[in-house]
C-alpha cells in the first residue's frame, strides 16, 4: 500500500502541470520526452539485475502498451478536458482491473465488486459537476483507451514478475525501453493529433517535462507497479483512484481550478469508502502473491 500511495501522490500534481504547462504541445512528444528520461535513469540499474532475454521482450511490450500508448492517448486528451477532470474520468481504471484480473471465465469477488462500484460512483458524482459538454466527447474517448492500457498493464505486470521471477528494477527498466523506442518512433506521426512535434517547446516546458519523466515517470511507474504486484486486484482497483481525490485537490488549491460543490465533495468520500471496502480483504499477507491473472 505504501508504493501505491506514494505514487498516486507523485501524480496528483502531473494533471495540473500537464493541462498548464504542456496541454498544447505534441502528445506524442510529450510521451516520447518523458519515457527517454525514465529509460536513461533505469536502464543503468537493469545491467545489475539478472532478466533473461525473453523476459526483457515481454517487459519491453508490455511497457510499449502501458506507458507508451497509454501517455500519447493520456496527454492528448488535455486538449478538451480540464486537468481535474482527467482526474475524475480515470474512474474507470478500477472496472478494467477488475474485468482483466478477475474475468472472464473467474469468478468476481464480491468485496472487489463492491469496491469498484463505490469508486466509479463516487468520482462519477464528481464528474457529474465537470461541465465539459459535448465536445469533450473526443478527450473522453482517448482518455478510456489510456484507462484500459494502463489497466491491462499494471495486472500483466504481476503475472510477467511472476513467470519470470525477476526483479522489479530490471523489469521496468526494460518496460520503459520498449515504451520510449516505440514513441520515439511514432514522433513522425505527431501530426495526427494536429500538433507537431517540436511546435510550441519553451525552456518552462523542457523544465516540467524533465521533471515529469524523472519522478512521476521513472519513480512513480515503478512505485506503482512494485506495489500492484503485491496486492489483490480488488485493492488494486480501488487504488487506481486514489490519485483521482489528490489530483482534484491539487488542482483546486495549487492550479486554482473551479473547485466543485457539496456533490463532488460527497463523490470524494465514496472514494475513500472504496480504499476501505479493498483494503480490509485485498491486501494479501506478506510474502503471498494474487492470483494469476
Amino acid at each position: 500500500m505504501a508504493a501505491l500511495l506514494a505514487a498516486s501522490l507523485l501524480w496528483a500534481f502531473s494533471f495540473g502541470l500537464i493541462k498548464g504547462q504542456l496541454a498544447g504541445l505534441s502528445p506524442v512528444a510529450v510521451a516520447a520526452g518523458r519515457l527517454v528520461i525514465a529509460a536513461v535513469v533505469f536502464l543503468p540499474l537493469a545491467g545489475r539485475s539478472v532478466v533473461a532475454g525473453r523476459a526483457r521482450l515481454e517487459a519491453a511490450a508490455l511497457g510499449a502498451v502501458q506507458f507508451g500508448l497509454m501517455y500519447v492517448l493520456y496527454v492528448a486528451s488535455f486538449r478538451w478536458l480540464s486537468a481535474w477532470v482527467v482526474a475524475l474520468l480515470t474512474i474507470f481504471t478500477p472496472l478494467f482491473v477488475i474485468l482483466i484480473a478477475e474475468g472472464p471465465g473467474r469468478r468476481f469477488r464480491a468485496r472487489s465488486l463492491v469496491a469498484v462500484v463505490l469508486a466509479v460512483g463516487g468520482a462519477a458524482l464528481v464528474a457529474a459537476r465537470g461541465g465539459e459538454g459535448g465536445g469533450a466527447w473526443p478527450g473522453i474517448l482517448m482518455l478510456q483507451g489510456s484507462n484500459l492500457c494502463f489497466a491491462l498493464g499494471q495486472v500483466r505486470y504481476g503475472a510477467l514478475r511472476r513467470r519470470w521471477d525477476a526483479p522489479d528494477v530490471g523489469l521496468v527498466a526494460w518496460m520503459y525501453a520498449g515504451a520510449a523506442i516505440v514513441t520515439t518512433a511514432a514522433l513522425p506521426l505527431a501530426g495526427v493529433f494536429g500538433v507537431p512535434a517540436l511546435a510550441g517547446w519553451t525552456s518552462r516546458s523542457l523544465l516540467v517535462l524533465l521533471y515529469l519523466g524523472l519522478l512521476p515517470t521513472a519513480l512513480g511507474f515503478w512505485l506503482w507497479n512494485r506495489g500492484a504486484a503485491r496486492v489483490a486486484p480488488g485493492f488494486l482497483a480501488a487504488a487506481n483512484n486514489l490519485k483521482v481525490p489528490l489530483a482534484v485537490v491539487v488542482s483546486w488549491l495549487v492550479f486554482h481550478e473551479k473547485a466543485a460543490d457539496a456533490r463532488g465533495l460527497a463523490g470524494l468520500a465514496l472514494l475513500l469508502a472504496a480504499l476501505v471496502v479493498a483494503g480490509r480483504g485485498g491486501q494479501l499477507p506478506i510474502g503471498k502473491e494474487p492470483p494469476v491473472a
